[in-house]
């Protein structure tokens, strides 16, 4: 259910912008998206689970800030984003 040392770091890899970057927009809205693709897929299979479906609430609302945050920045990385990781908006 969680994610994987070599799934998070092939995520930062792919998403990276410079060598040692970790902490970017980029990065960070992939690990999120991640981690929500694999919670939604868990509350397939347990409906009643709030306590998760209340962690993905708060994981969507972070990567929607961070998606506010970098359309704000930058529009062109924020359109490339979201091509990338098939998101709608």
């Amino acid at each position: 259910m969680s994610l994987t040392a070599e799934r998070r770091s092939a995520l930062i890899n792919d998403y990276a912008t410079g060598a040692n970057d970790t902490g970017s927009p980029e990065v960070q809205v992939a690990l999120l998206s991640e981690r929500i693709s694999l919670l939604t897929e868990h509350l397939k299979t347990h409906a009643k689970d709030f306590h998760s479906r209340r962690g993905l609430l708060m994981l969507v609302g972070r990567r929607r800030r961070l998606l506010d945050y970098l359309k704000k920045k930058d529009q062109k990385r924020y359109e490339t984003l979201i091509g990338r990781l098939s998101l709608r908006r």
